[in-house]
């Protein structure tokens, strides 16, 4: 037995629901989910059901041979036309039965005998093959005078009752060059999220916005309009730190020694490009110097450009699992949250999301406890060893920390951030994820206990350097290197603002 999705496009018309369920009964197929919203798409109904390989495909070919299978997603052509039709009673039925028997979409009607601006009918249609357009043209002429005032071959005019087919064209765009079988999977998981956020009381057209807000951002942003918030510290013996806040998502980090260099999380894989070409700006291209990319945790902004830079990668082996499961909550107690799961693909996807091949776990093994949290392993570079440091599972399970604290540096990943400092820009993308999963933390109370323990770690830490003029400085997931101030946190040296044009 397998769980498998159809798309079905059915008419709207009394019984065409229970024609479809019926085709799913008869063949043995157990329907697991439907959704149907005429209000957002008068024709398109989604099911995932539960049945074996050969019922499967009783059930598609009974689909196909009744017309209610969607297998492609090709655009519709629309077209408006003028059409003068006798005003004397049926004359209007006749044409619909034309227009009817054409398979044609109606999607727009307008005529009053009344109105001074016109004795004309004007007509929408919306066909998925053109061809037909012109046979019903020509079917037409002869018995009415007809005059066409738009025709469009693109989907630009598709109206709502084909709100799935723009909707998807429009995800067409952000993924990477998905065939239409693809498509129609992301289709139904957009679908599914929006029927999940719909029982929370959120509007499913803002829902679907949303989604494709965030594609629309990490378009929006590359190449020309790339861009990264870039933090320069100084560490001992010659070494630096590069911090470079990218435009959406999460920081990437590169610790520069005479002896190699590591990369901390990567940002999104659809950077790759334009990371490489920032790091040529700072010196820093040659990869060969790269002796470990570290991987605090699986979600796609933090290691879904792992892949594009041909090197091995370090992480926690739960991340190694949640990267496998392709769920981001796996592993907590909300690992069976159906946001989740459809949001880790959803990302992944419009991230262009490439995880390393070779991922190396750190040792499990318990060396040692701060606070709460144990450190479970030492990754060293030139003259910097860091403690590995295991999470609580509080924003994802198999999230890490790195500290070093001889030199006073701690990486915090998503847990310990500077959020009043974050660009109103990135708050802005960051608050997409929020809405649709409605918590980026997978426990929110481990997440406080997680922020409590490193707060204590920094605070110690900083404490002892401050003694000698030093900081602890405070590596976040996201916004900017900073240090204890107060009740917060605080920016930490100068910013430097890199674009596209400066690197050109």
């Amino acid at each position: 037995m397998g769980r498998y999705f159809f798309v079905t496009r059915i008419p709207d018309e009394p019984g065409s629901l229970e024609k479809a369920a019926l085709v799913m009964k008869e063949n043995g197929a157990n329907i697991n989910r439907v959704h149907y919203d005429h209000r957002i798409d008068p024709n398109t109904v989604f099911f995932e059901v539960t049945a074996g390989e050969e019922s499967y495909n009783q059930v598609m070919n009974k689909l196909q041979e009744i017309g209610y299978l969607q297998t492609s997603l090709r655009p519709h052509s629309t077209i408006r036309f003028y059409i003068k039709i006798p005003n004397e009673p049926g004359a209007l039925s006749e044409f619909l039965s034309v227009v009817t028997s054409s398979r044609a979409n109606i999607t727009e009607l307008d005529f009053d005998d009344r109105s001074q601006r016109d004795d004309r009918l004007i007509v929408g249609l919306s066909l998925e093959d053109s061809s037909k357009i012109e046979r019903l043209l020509e079917r037409l002429r002869p018995r009415y005078t007809l005059e066409v005032i738009e025709y469009d071959e693109t989907e630009n005019n598709l109206d709502n009752t084909v709100f799935y087919l723009r909707l998807a064209h429009r995800i067409k765009t952000y993924a990477k060059n998905p065939d239409d079988r693809d498509l129609l999977a992301i289709l139904a998981d957009t679908n599914h999220i929006v029927q999940e956020l719909a029982k929370t009381g959120k509007d499913p057209k803002e829902a679907f916005e949303k989604i494709l807000c965030m594609g629309e951002s990490l378009k929006g942003t590359l190449g020309p309009n790339f861009y990264a918030d870039v933090q320069k510290v100084r560490l001992k013996e010659g070494s630096m730190l590069y911090v470079f806040q990218l435009p959406c998502g999460g920081n990437l980090n590169v610790i520069d020694t005479q002896k190699g260099r590591i990369l901390i999380d990567t940002g999104y894989g659809i950077y790759a490009d334009d990371i490489r070409e920032m790091l040529g700006h700072y010196g820093l291209s040659d990869f060969s110097l790269v002796k470990d990319i570290v991987i605090t945790h699986a979600d796609a902004d933090h290691c879904g450009a792992s892949g594009y830079f041909g090197k091995t990668s370090r992480c926690h082996s739960a991340t190694i699992d949640v990267l496998k499961r392709e769920n981001r909550a796996y592993g907590s107690r909300n690992e069976d949250s159906v946001l989740e799961e459809l949001y880790t693909k959803l990302i992944d996807l419009f991230s262009h999301a490439s995880i390393s091949d070779g991922l190396v776990p750190f040792s499990s093994k318990v060396i040692s406890i701060k606070g709460k949290l144990p450190v479970i392993d030492n990754l060293s570079i030139g003259p910097f060893n860091f403690e590995v440091i295991e999470g609580l599972g509080g924003h994802q399970y198999g999230q890490i920390y790195l500290l070093e604290p001889k030199e006073g540096l701690i990486f915090t990943a998503d847990t310990l951030l500077n959020l009043e400092h974050i660009s109103k820009e990135r708050s802005l993308y960051n608050n997409l994820a929020v809405y649709l999963v409605t918590s980026v933390n997978v426990d929110s109370s481990l997440v406080k206990e997680e922020r409590t323990e490193l707060l204590a770690i920094a605070k110690n830490l900083d404490d002892i350097l401050y003694r000698t003029g030093r900081r602890c400085i405070i590596c976040g997931g996201h916004g900017p290197v900073s240090v204890l101030h107060r009740s917060g946190l605080s920016p930490y040296g100068s910013v430097e603002h890199y674009t596209h044009n400066i690197s050109s």
